[in-house]
């Protein structure tokens, strides 16, 4: 790799910005190892670290062996980016063999071809990283319309609150990303100049100081959903306003005996607007006073134990499955036997078969809170 010529500012801010990054990974993984939120969080800062080194002048003209790793790292860092995102607002997401086929694709690309397909196949590998930087796009333009899609529905207000940095941010790589693979140099390699880096280290400087500010129990999911508030609850919860303690006996009526959670118009919005109070203040107590991470996951409560009540009914046994979820609130099939398994180990079939039984129940280990950096 030679460094002749590069500006020493530029080396500079570079440094400082892939010193920032291993700190932020090494805080990540550090301090929750295990959990998929943190993994890929390390993963990411670590991926945008090596698209800090291989994005210097003639990286990788021509690469050696021990460049290869950062080259993968860093082409498959939208992938990782899209991951996070998904992991960090969905507590319901789940990582798979598809996943890891998507990084390896783009993680491998590049190396192919930088090292088979270059100089001998100059067209086929300009094809080939003209599909990469489609990619890197298109990965990070997909993380910030899922992420813009859930928000309504997040109930947990710092990770609310952070969706905006991680959007932002997002938004502003993608766009880095794809000018700075677009400007090639002779040899075909990426190259990023000072003002690209100066970019992204403010990027990285502005996500990271908010994650420092946010808990860890904000950003990780490390409580059980509760189980739908009774009126006795405000009785049971020490400190419980008492204010809060009648809008939450005001949100189970609205729940229970009205059936709010089976209306079509079913959102946060119209709930507030039921209750006549802001929408903060319901988010803040459906999450702090009843568990609850997710709008959408608060009303499957509801209507879970309305479908199971309905398929435990003699009287309903050959009412069709599908009609029991359209009854209790689902809008469609497939969404009511995913989240009716996840609830209860058994197909909604199965529990019908069991008499209302579900399967035995697996006891979680509990992960602890912490705060990110301490």
């Amino acid at each position: 790799m030679d460094l002749h010529g590069v500006d020493p500012l530029e080396l500079s801010l570079r440094a400082a910005l892939v010193a920032l990054l291993l700190l932020l990974a090494g805080l990540m993984a550090g301090e929750h190892p295990r959990h998929r939120v943190a993994q890929l969080g390390a993963l990411l800062a670590l991926g945008v670290a090596a698209f800090a080194i291989e994005t210097l002048p003639r990286f990788a003209a021509p690469p050696q062996w021990w460049q290869l790793p950062v080259i993968a790292l860093s082409a498959g860092t939208s992938v990782v980016f899209w991951l996070f995102s998904r992991a960090l607002f969905d507590d319901d997401f789940k990582l798979n063999a598809g996943h890891g086929l998507a990084w390896a694709l783009m993680a491998g690309a590049p190396v192919v071809g930088c090292t088979l397909l270059r100089p001998d196949h100059a067209d086929a590998a300009r094809i080939v990283g003209q599909l990469v930087d489609l990619g890197t796009f298109s990965f990070a333009v997909l993380a910030v319309v899922q992420t813009l899609a859930s928000w309504r529905a997040d109930l947990v207000e710092r990770r609310r609150r952070l969706r905006i940095f991680i959007v932002g941010g997002g938004a502003l790589y993608a766009t880095v990303a794809a000018v700075v693979r677009l400007a090639r140099t002779d040899t075909g390699a990426p190259h990023a100049g000072m003002a690209d880096m100066l970019v992204l280290l403010v990027i990285v400087a502005v996500i990271a100081s908010r994650m420092l500010r946010v808990r860890g129990a904000d950003l990780l999911d490390v409580a059980q959903p509760a189980e739908p508030a009774s009126p006795a609850a405000p009785e049971t919860e020490p400190g419980i306003d008492p204010a809060d303690a009648r809008l939450v006996e005001r949100l189970e009526h609205l729940m229970s005996a009205e059936r709010f959670h089976q209306q079509e118009d079913a959102s946060i919005g119209a709930l507030a607007a039921r209750l006549a109070v802001p929408e903060h203040r319901l988010r803040r107590l459906i999450n702090q006073h009843l568990g609850h991470r997710n709008f959408n996951a608060f009303l499957n409560r509801y209507r879970l134990a309305d479908a199971k009540a309905a398929l435990a009914d003699p009287a309903k046994s050959e009412l069709p499955i599908l009609s029991i979820a359209m009854e209790a609130g689902f809008q469609s099939l497939g969404p009511f036997n995913r989240a009716f398994k996840a609830d209860t180990g058994v197909t909604p079939s199965e529990y019908r078969k069991r008499g209302g039984r579900p399967a035995p129940a697996e006891t979680p280990m509990a992960l602890a809170d912490f705060e990110i950096g301490q």
